[in-house]
């Protein structure tokens, strides 16, 4: 029976069907059973492969693959179904898509699955809303501890305009965040992950990695900023007698409430990380409880200034003259009273005086000022709007004062400050409160992190997250207003309550009671230190498993239901850092820095993709702009530097640091992000603007072209080819490396990519920084040829290319070698590209290598553009060859003036600005040694052979090796003939005769030629033409030797190919003539333009 199909039995039910179904795809039913075949496909592998992604198929069986689509009607394209699957199998498998939410659900769910037998629960679609699931969350997170702490204290302090002003610009900082948050959210769907996947998708893994950890910094310092919410609240306003640490002067009551919420602070830290590492579903249901208490207090402030309207609540100031007196330590605002028609102090009078006596030495400002008592809480008719419209900041220490009371200033204040009056404890400006106030607007990010939970992610997210901002905005804009308007300015500026009995300021105002508020306030902050100390972990979590940043990956590991146990203990780690700074208003900016700097990549995410364009960008929701995402941007780069530039700078450099390190390290990502259609459009500009003109001869610099040899294996023959280039390059510049395979590309397809891989391989580990190129080609000659032609685009194409010396061409009995390396000669010529030739290219050094003092020669025999001048430049750069020197040669003949000569050079070399020692070495006429014309001889005799007789290789092996022979006995015979003479010379051509003859004295030389010349008479009827050029070749490497043996690197002209193909063979002898006896060589050839110039 065929795998395709599985027994299904009649009238036995789903039940049995499934359960009696084998893992084979078919299974032996009971005989009375009717067995039916019911069809089984293979499902698609199309997509991503999620593991938790169920088939859209039924009766899946992994058996089935390669019987796909056996059927007749789609036949044509059965061979791809694999890869392509068919219209209607996509379709089915989008519409079973389930995104399950991650975190917490699942830790849950784990926790759940206890004991050994685990039932398989249905998958629940999401089922959340826009109210309860986008709305209410960013409402709670949005209102906080800045609201009930702080928001009293910066309306009186910054006054109603100012404090306005920062309202509206962090506001609408936010609103345009949450525009371009909600395009990014509709643009497909947001996997449970929020900000983090929307930035990361968007930008690309090192922004993503980068903005990532900002956000989760400062998801995890705002932990820290509600646990400090929570224990001020605790022990100024619920139990100030559980202070650890009492102050006994009033001058160190601030060190000691620093003191006791670092104390507090860890503990409270300590215990809520417990609470979520043990039972973190507990936290998720306690949510609502906290949603409450933030609703009912909002309701309660907005009761009790509609009661103020007509019955403001009695909350007495004291005044002493213009001062606001601590209402701690006294009952009544009185120095004096009549207590039975007599006279006695109160207990405002021993806080001020030595003694409670009447004729006791007190204060000299209280002696020259009576006390006053006014409403704390004038009500909303009062008019005290008008005195609240402006600011009033201060240094630290500033007396809180009623610029309305008469005041008699005394002549000493230096007792002031041990005096119970109400004094600012910190400096205040408005920069410093944009920064404390801009964490009361975050917490728009809740409805997108919740994305995996609700209904339709795409119409909530935008529609909850905007809403939420428009009431939060109403709510701030109301209460900065009704605070204003309501409150006395002394009381508004009094952070912590001091001037009415330690209560605090904003719950004062509610009705029916300041403990609404102040419970309300308390397990709001603990709601949400709970709430940030569970979300915070899970999303480095999330980080630490995309793998972008390596150092991450332990923090990715967690117990066995996922949750994230390391990343909870990192945390808690950097919550004791905010903690131990023990401050709210010093790690409000912190946070402030990190969140600012989140929304500013999101809304760059949006602009950038709006801008460029991107096929995949179709955001439903549609109100949304570039301009307005580039103004929230600028927005938010300007509140950070407001709010703090120092900070703003520490957390770029943070931000930028994670940045070079994925990018350095990260593991590879391609997530299509906005940041890759950028470099595109970016480089098409680019590319089409180069091609508008050529560069100019200021700005020309070596574009490189590399042609590699392969050995059988792909691997590169020649690897110190590649770190040549480097060196040359320094990483600037194009750099293209190519080579070809024989053969057809259908065939070598394999081939090639492995080659590429090889090749890139090799550029990593020799630092060439480019772009690899295999052809596949029918034979190597076209194959190269056409990457001379076509590597490169538009504007970015090479100008120099850069081989090796065929160093085997002799020793080959093929000339396919030789050929091909003459044609590529050619080719570079009529592209008018420069052309280098590496000699002995394994000899160069490598990048790790640091030459020495030594130089590198410049053969400049004739001049083709300046390349061999700008060579040498270029090289030095490098710390390989940074301390060679560079010395120029150049060849004078018998009617050149030398020493003019040299001159001349100088002064161009200075006119260049380039530093190198000049030589100007002579080369006069002189009769054609034997040596030449025996090394003509026998080049032209092995080329007419192999040329004319057409044998196969063996025979053709046999031919050459006789006249290699004939050719050696007449050698010795010359040899014997000149041992006879007084005047020896060297006629038997082995390497060291060679070069002791070609140093002798050249009228001994001649001399000896002439007596030569009388012998062989067979040389008169040598092709002229290539006797000259073997005498070149001999007498420019006699000199070139002589000067430059010793060289690091010589750099030499290189001539051009015959324009008759016919003596190709001789070319290749004349140049492996010139090149004999020298180590390290780069021959040179200019592409038919100037190159390097004298003007600035």
């Amino acid at each position: 029976m065929s795998d395709r199909f599985v027994v299904v039995p009649v009238g036995q039910g789903n039940e049995q069907c499934s359960e009696s179904k084998g893992a084979e795809g078919y299974s032996i039913e009971p005989q009375d059973a009717v067995p039916v075949l019911e069809y089984s496909r293979e499902p698609n592998r199309y997509g991503d492969g999620m593991p938790k992604e169920s088939s859209p198929f039924i009766n899946n069986t992994d058996n089935d693959k390669g019987n796909l689509y056996d059927g007749k009607n789609m036949a044509l394209f059965e061979e791809e179904m694999d890869s392509n699957p068919m219209v209607s199998s996509l379709l089915n498998k989008l519409a079973n898509y389930t995104n399950l939410t991650q975190g917490v659900k699942e830790h849950e769910e784990a926790d759940d699955d206890e004991g050994p037998a685990k039932t398989k629960k249905p998958v629940k679609s999401p089922a959340l809303g826009t109210l309860i699931g986008v709305y209410l969350p960013c409402l709670q997170n949005i209102l906080g501890v800045i609201l009930f702490l702080r928001l009293t204290w910066i309306v009186g302090t910054a006054g109603i305009m100012e404090s306005l002003a920062i309202v509206v610009m962090t506001c609408s900082c936010t609103m345009l965040t949450a525009i371009s948050m909600s395009a990014i959210a509709t643009n497909g769907v947001v996997p449970a992950g929020g900000s983090y996947y929307m930035i990361s998708r968007s930008l690309g893994p090192e922004f993503g990695g980068a903005v990532g950890l900002c956000f989760y910094l400062g998801t995890t310092f705002a932990g820290s900023m509600y646990i400090l919410g929570t224990i001020e609240i605790l022990l100024t306003y619920i139990v100030p007698s559980a202070a650890i640490f009492k102050a006994e002067k009033k001058e160190d009551e601030a060190e000691a409430l620093l003191n006791n919420m670092r104390v507090y602070g860890t503990c409270c830290l300590t215990l809520m990380s417990l609470v979520v590492f043990v039972g973190v579903k507990y936290v998720n249901k306690l949510a609502l409880v906290f949603l409450a208490c933030v609703i009912l207090s909002i309701l309660a402030i907005y009761a009790g200034v509609i009661k103020t309207a007509f019955e403001p609540p009695d909350f007495p100031i004291c005044l002493l003259g213009n001062r606001t007196l601590q209402n701690h330590n006294f009952d009544q605002c009185l120095k004096t009273m009549e207590v039975d028609n007599v006279t006695v102090t109160t207990k405002l009078w021993s806080l001020f005086c030595d003694s409670p006596d009447l004729n006791a030495t007190c204060n000299e400002y209280f002696t020259l000022n009576n006390v006053t008592v006014i409403q704390g809480i004038p009500g909303l008719t009062s008019g005290v709007i008008r005195d609240n419209i402006w600011g009033d900041y201060g240094p630290n220490g500033m007396l809180v004062e009623n610029k309305h009371q008469v005041s008699e200033p005394a002549a000493d204040t230096s007792q002031d400050i041990y005096m119970p009056y109400v004094a600012n404890d910190i400096t205040t400006f408005f920069t410093l409160l944009v920064g404390i106030y801009f964490p009361s607007v975050t917490g728009i990010m809740a409805g997108s992190n919740r994305s995996g939970d609700l209904r339709d992610a795409q119409k909530s997210i935008p529609i909850g997250t905007i809403m939420a901002i428009a009431t939060t905005t109403f709510i701030y804009i109301s209460s900065v207003i009704l605070f204003g308007a309501c409150i006395e300015g002394v009381v508004l500026r009094d952070k912590f309550g001091d001037s009415v009995k330690g209560n605090l300021v904003i719950g004062i105002l509610a009705w029916p009671s300041p403990w609404v508020i102040v419970i309300g306030s308390f397990f709001s902050c603990c709601g949400a230190g709970l709430q940030s100390l569970t979300g915070a972990p899970r999303l480095l979590q999330a980080i630490a498993r995309d793998g972008i940043v390596p150092f991450l990956q332990v923090f990715g590991h967690g117990k066995a239901n996922g949750e994230p146990t390391w990343a909870l203990l990192l945390t808690g780690g950097i919550c004791e850092i905010g903690i131990l700074i023990a401050s709210l208003d010093a790690v409000a900016p912190i946070l402030s820095m990190f969140f600012l700097m989140c929304y500013l990549f999101v809304n760059l995410a949006c602009a950038l993709q709006t801008l460029l364009r991107t096929p995949n960008w179709r955001p439903r929701f549609k109100f949304y702009h570039w301009a307005l995402s580039f103004l929230g941007a600028s927005l938010c780069l300007s509140l950070m530097f407001i709010s703090s530039w120092y900070y703003a700078l520490v957390a770029m450099l943070i931000a930028g640091c994670i940045y070079k390190y994925i990018e350095y390290r990260g593991a590879e990502k391609e997530w299509g992000d906005g940041i890759n259609g950028l470099s595109l459009n970016a480089a098409r500009y680019a590319l089409i603007r180069l091609e508008e003109a050529p560069p100019h001869t200021k700005n020309w610099r070596p574009q490189i072209l590399l042609l590699l040899n392969l050995d059988s294996d792909h691997t590169v023959k020649h690897p110190r080819l590649l770190s040549f280039c480097t060196q040359l390059k320094a990483g600037k510049g194009l750099t293209i490396v190519g080579s070809v395979l024989e053969g057809t590309y259908m065939t070598k397809e394999a081939e090639v990519k492995k080659a590429e891989q090889n090749i890139k391989s090799s550029m990593t580990t020799e630092r060439t920084k480019g772009f690899c190129h295999v052809v596949a080609s029918s034979n190597l000659r076209d194959g190269f040829s056409h990457l001379i032609q076509t590597a490169g685009l538009g504007g970015m194409k090479h100008n120099t290319v850069l081989m090796a010396w065929p160093g085997t061409w002799k020793q080959s009995n093929d000339p396919v070698s030789w050929k091909n390396f003459i044609e590529t000669v050619r080719e570079t010529t009529a592209a008018h590209q420069a052309l280098l030739v590496a000699k002995n290219v394994d000899s160069f050094p490598t990048n790790a290598d640091r030459l020495g003092q030594g130089t590198i020669d410049v053969w400049w025999v004739v001049h083709d553009g300046g390349l061999l001048m700008l060579l040498p430049f270029l090289l030095r750069q490098h710390k390989v060859w940074r301390k060679c020197k560079m010395r120029i040669f150049t060849v004078a003949n018998m009617d050149d003036n030398s020493i003019q000569m040299k001159k001349d050079l100088q002064m161009f070399l200075y006119h260049l600005r380039l530093d190198a020692e000049v030589e100007v070495v002579e080369m006069h006429d002189s009769d054609i040694s034997a040596f030449t014309y025996e090394k003509t001889l026998v080049m032209e005799q092995r080329s007419q052979m192999l040329k004319q007789m057409q044998l196969s290789r063996t025979e053709r092996e046999r031919e050459a090796q006789l006249i290699h022979d004939r050719n050696t006995a007449s050698h010795a015979a010359l040899n014997d003939k000149a041992d006879a003479g007084p005047d020896r010379v060297h006629m038997t051509w082995t390497k060291d005769k060679f070069l002791t003859e070609r140093n002798r004295n050249r009228a001994e030389a001649n001399m000896g030629v002439r007596d030569i010349f009388n012998m062989k008479p067979e040389w008169e009827s040598l092709n002229q033409s290539n006797v000259r050029r073997m005498h070149t070749a001999v007498k420019l490497n006699e000199v070139v030797v002589n000067k430059s043996q010793g060289a690091h690197l010589v750099l030499l002209n290189m001539p051009g190919p015959p324009k008759n193909r016919g003596g190709d063979e001789n070319y290749m002898e004349f140049l492996e003539v010139l090149l004999e006896g020298l180590n390290r060589v780069l021959l040179v050839r200019g592409g038919g333009r100037e190159v390097i110039t004298i003007y600035s």
